[in-house]
């Protein structure tokens, strides 16, 4: 069978499998809606938790991060695994037993405030909105590649699928098309790495593949990967930090509070029955991520070497008898700092897989110097003389650009791996994106139907025009992430680190202090969100050109890009916690403090005995 037609199988198998359990599990009331029934056994909730939380970001984008980042982009499992740490360990259990639907009504109850659930709302809706465009154009990438559409296209049928079971099916419904889509997923991405790992080291475990020795030589894995890197002129594979190291550590921790104050995550705790329930969901979900992200390394590295080894083995390196790689003389042309090799592919004679992605814009070719050969090194150089050098040798820059996106879509068919694998990681990536896409909707819906209809416009809404209006909200919500999928803002496009920024810049810190601080009122809490949600966001737009005085570029005012100690905009949300925390108990001490069935309400919330039934009133 031909490869579209195996992957239209297999993901149209997906798709029914989802809208089939989708019409099983639909919500008929809200505390279905909004919680599944508070009912979840903690072992289903842990799967629907992994799928929720593992994205487009985690199964498309990150190995290619890594692939790219090489070491550096280790920050990525250290932010998101430890975050997913903090989170079970700090605030899951203590929000259950609060007994709450949404972030939002927590932090306006816990802070006595209709305000504050107000301003809840808006940090939830600008972090979830936000990273909602990654996941709808990780739809798309899917898409075009895979079922011969364009990208516009796939975002249309994604936002269909996701109508078809989140709007009818509500938490409940979500939850149950989660287990099905982590199970999707999870061999969707270790099933390829398996066959690669067999492929190159005769290790059928990926991660002791990593630390093997490629197949037949006495090489390891990593140091291959390092020598092919440096001959084509880019830094050790195994110790490239890019940035400053503060920057790293920013970063990682702006990954690790962001994730911890993700409202689409913090919800899946409200499906259980008690707060024993959501320790234990925690743990389960802990297990179920692990299975990719200790993968995710490996499938980086062995995908960064096959990418390289089809260019590479062509005519550009050639493979010595000890495994290690030689510049062939006959390719190379300018030798001279950086440009320490050339390699070098006949643009007829490119593979099969070239070909395809090439349609999609993710892998561009550009014969800059017309030699009907397309050229791939490092495109950077210490010195005008070494430029110089290389250009007189006919150099007129890199000519191949591979998105770091089509890392893990496209290993399967560099490796050569059958069609069906090859299918299997479609839908693998599909249900990434769809799954969390679906768990984003869901918070942004409850924040609207539950925070601000009821909370705030309609205190006595019937249950069912609240479950109405929760559809509605959540039909809406789906547009304008098509909207934004098809049409992304320049700030926020190709990245979900930013709604991570935002997150860990407004919303961890009003839970965090909502859980162990009795004394913080309501007044600092407020003033915390809105400083740390105005920094950071301020931050991004400002290195973005955004802001303008008198026709000057405010980047230039402030020291160029990055020039807050070499902090960029996506790891700025760790900064932006420090001064919402540092804003919040400013304010608190100049105010009064919270009334005392408040600070008794805290105390009894972090003591472990007891749950309630999660049914909103509380």
């Amino acid at each position: 069978m031909d490869l579209q037609t195996m992957t239209y199988l297999v993901v149209g198998a997906s798709f029914a499998l989802y809208i089939g359990i989708a019409i099983w599990a639909r919500a008929g009331s809200t505390s279905e809606f909004y919680a599944a029934g508070g009912s979840v056994h903690p072992i289903t909730n842990g799967m629907a938790t992994a799928a929720d939380w593992m994205s487009a970001a985690s199964f498309i984008s990150m190995a290619g991060l890594i692939a790219n980042m090489g070491y550096g982009g280790g920050l990525f499992l250290m932010g998101w695994t430890g975050g997913y740490v903090l989170l079970a360990m700090l605030l899951a259990p203590y929000l259950r037993k609060f007994g709450k639907f949404t972030v939002p009504q927590f932090i306006g109850d816990r802070f006595y405030s209709q305000t504050a659930s107000t301003v809840a709302v808006i940090c939830l809706l600008t972090a979830s909105i936000t990273y909602i465009i990654g996941q709808m154009t990780g739809v798309g990438v899917a898409f075009s590649r895979f079922l011969g559409v364009s990208s516009d296209t796939g975002i249309y049928i994604g936002m269909g699928i996701v109508f078809a079971y989140a709007v009818f099916g509500g938490m409940k419904g979500i939850t149950y098309t989660q287990v099905a889509q982590y199970i999707v997923l999870i061999l969707a991405y270790t099933v390829p790495a398996i066959f690669i790992s067999l492929q190159l080291t005769g290790n059928p475990i990926p991660q002791l593949g990593l630390g093997s020795s490629i197949a037949g030589t006495d090489i390891s894995l990593l140091q291959k990967l390092d020598q092919v890197v440096t001959d084509l002129g880019f830094g050790q594979y195994t110790t490239s930090v890019p940035g400053s190291t503060l920057n790293m550590f920013v970063y990682t921790m702006s990954l690790m509070i962001g994730t911890a104050g993700l409202p689409h995550v913090i919800m899946r705790f409200f499906t259980v029955a008690k707060v024993s329930d959501a320790r234990s969901s925690a743990g389960w979900a802990l297990v179920f991520i692990a299975l990719l992200y200790t993968t995710a390394p490996a499938v980086g590295a062995m995908a960064k070497l096959n990418l390289h080894g089809t260019v590479n083995t062509a005519v550009g390196l050639e493979t010595a008898a000890d495994g290690s790689m030689k510049v062939n003389a006959d390719v190379v042309k300018a030798k001279a700092d950086v440009y320490a090799a050339e390699a070098s592919l006949e643009y007829d004679k490119r593979p099969e897989w070239m070909k395809r992605w090439e349609k999609t814009g993710l892998l561009k070719f550009e014969d800059k110097n017309g030699d009907g050969r397309i050229q791939y090194y490092n495109d950077k150089t210490k010195s005008a003389d070494a430029k110089a050098k290389a250009e007189a040798a006919g150099w007129k820059g890199n000519e191949l650009t591979v998105n770091a996106d089509i890392i893990v879509l496209a290993n399967p068919e560099i490796a050569l791996l059958p069609n069906w694998v090859i299918a299997l990681v479609a839908a693998g990536g599909l249900a990434a994106a769809l799954s969390t896409a679906a768990g984003l909707l869901m918070a942004i819906s409850a924040a609207v139907s539950h925070d601000l209809v009821k909370g705030v416009f309609m205190p006595n809404i019937s249950e069912k025009n609240e479950l109405l209006a929760g559809k509605i909200s959540m039909a809406v919500a789906i547009v304008i992430a098509g909207y934004l999928g098809l049409n992304p803002p320049g700030f926020a496009a190709g990245t979900v680190a930013l709604a991570f920024g935002i997150a860990a810049g407004s919303l961890f810190p009003a839970i965090m202090m909502g859980i162990f601080s009795k004394k913080m009122n309501k007044e600092g809490a407020i003033a915390g969100m809105l400083a740390g949600l105005a920094v950071v966001l301020f931050y991004v737009f400002a290195h973005k050109g955004i802001f303008f005085i008198k026709g000057t570029d405010f980047v230039d005012m402030i020291g160029g890009p990055n020039s807050f100690f070499g902090i960029t905009p996506e790891a700025f949300g760790a900064i932006g916690a420090l001064v919402n925390f540092a804003v919040a108990f400013v304010v608190d001490k100049m105010t009064k403090e919270p009334p005392e069935h408040i600070q008794h309400m805290v105390e009894n919330v972090r003591i472990p005995r007891g749950a309630k039934a999660v049914d909103g009133a509380h």
